[in-house]
């Protein structure tokens, strides 16, 4: 028995609460996984997993060892990490989840200065604008504009998305232009629809001018859960949208999109890097943290700078 391998299956199965989900996240079978805790029990002497058909619970005893095993293993890769050669050329395999829009317009045609400078970094990029669970799915940081809905969540924040409201021109010319924000409630003007993650329909949005706030839900005939898929919706013609300046631009300046109601301002929303607070930060995840935090200084600037927060504290929901 290697107690590496085994050390490391048990503490994931206990992370994930299945040998299945274990064994996906650690590249190994069932099996293999199941055969590593059952030699670590059998060396150990005590039971550190009770199993049943549908779910796996640890153990007074191992739950125990579990604090003394994830130590352990942040230990050995700090031992590593502090080598010249590991601090100087960061590798493995990092796994990143980003929203469709960002990856899209910023952090891809970005990535090859990134891969220039750490190439024996392995980088997995998952590019959703669900909710995903960093243990579960064995992912090192996720990248979200907005309220982070995971409390257990450390966030940093790496920049503010300056946003506004903008239509297509042939949806200006058919419905036509709007003069007051509480036109978007009622017939004949609609907006697009953006649900996120969330379960009870569209988002709201605040807008402010002066003395005035405004809270609109909106008019809509198609609610999307995706980045690209709301912003294609919105140049087709189907509604005003919400967008990030950073996204609107090249579509402004293909006369694609025209903003509209320019004197009504939309909150700017915070944009956070978040990670697990019990999760030991590799080199390699701290490297990619600096580099998107200096990428979005450079593109979508913040008022404040490397501030790390609860990640339930933001007051947005979740888009872009």
């Amino acid at each position: 028995m290697d107690r590496f391998d085994a050390m490391q299956a048990f503490a994931r199965v206990v992370e994930t609460g299945s040998f299945t989900k274990a064994a996906q996240t650690l590249h190994m079978s069932r099996t293999t996984v199941t055969q590593l805790v059952q030699q670590l029990e059998a060396r150990l002497r005590v039971r550190l997993l009770n199993r049943t058909t549908r779910q796996v619970n640890v153990t007074e005893d191992g739950a125990a060892y579990y604090e003394h095993v994830v130590r352990l293993l942040a230990n050995l890769d700090d031992a590593e990490t502090s080598l010249s050669s590991f601090a100087a050329s960061p590798r493995g395999r990092l796994r990143v989840d980003v929203p469709a829009p960002l990856a899209r317009f910023l952090l891809v045609p970005a990535l090859p200065d990134f891969h220039a400078r750490y190439p024996d970094i392995q980088l997995d990029l998952g590019v959703s604008d669900r909710n995903v669970d960093l243990i579960d799915e064995n992912v090192d940081c996720v990248i979200r504009g907005g309220v982070l809905t995971d409390p257990s969540l450390v966030a940093r924040q790496i920049g503010e998305l300056k946003a506004g409201l903008y239509a297509a021109p042939k949806y200006l010319d058919t419905i036509g232009v709007p003069t007051h924000p509480a036109e978007l409630e009622a017939d004949p003007h609609r907006i697009v629809g953006y649900r996120g993650s969330r379960p009870s329909g569209a988002m709201p949005y605040v807008l402010r001018r002066g003395d005035e706030t405004l809270t609109i839900h909106g008019r809509h005939l198609l609610a999307v859960d995706d980045g690209n898929a709301y912003l294609a919706a919105g140049v087709a013609g189907l509604g005003v949208l919400w967008l990030p300046d950073y996204v609107a631009a090249e579509h402004e300046r293909h006369g694609e999109l025209v903003r509209v109601l320019t004197d009504w301002q939309v909150d700017p929303m915070p944009l956070h890097i978040a990670f697990r607070p019990n999760r030991h930060v590799s080199a390699k995840l701290r490297v990619f943290v600096d580099w998107v935090a200096a990428l979005m200084a450079e593109h979508v600037p913040k008022a404040t700078q490397g501030v790390a927060l609860p990640g339930g504290q933001h007051q947005q929901e979740e888009q872009q």
